[in-house]
């Protein structure tokens, strides 16, 4: 059974993940979600690079103390955000990979979005 299982999430994150790449300018941004923790990072698929991360690892204690998963998730996302406008890119594609896009996977592109300057 953990095999089938397996082999659905991969055929969704194939699915999913096909008609998104990355640019430089126009990066993917691609999210792991762990039972505790959420990380997001933007790529850029013709140079294989990653162009920023941001997880809720980098998030300072006094940011995160008494706030909800779905709250750090939104504050991974604005922070993502800030170092992408630092850097100049104003517009990137969303990959949810095998995740469904609700809860704390919206609520990251909600926190992307929040800035008003980057558009997904």
């Amino acid at each position: 059974m953990k095999n089938i299982n397996r082999n659905r999430k991969l055929r969704r994150k194939r699915r999913v993940s096909f008609n998104i790449k990355g640019t430089l300018s126009y990066p993917r941004v691609s999210i792991f979600r762990s039972s505790q923790h959420i990380y997001a990072q933007a790529i850029d698929d013709e140079k294989r690079k990653t162009i920023a991360s941001f997880s809720t690892l980098n998030l300072k204690k006094s940011e995160v103390k008494g706030k909800t998963k779905t709250e750090k998730a939104h504050l991974v996302g604005q922070k993502l955000g800030e170092i992408l406008l630092k850097k100049k890119i104003k517009k990137a594609k969303f990959d949810r990979s095998i995740y469904p896009y609700k809860g704390r996977v919206k609520a990251l592109a909600d926190g992307l979005r929040s800035l008003k300057k980057i558009k997904i």
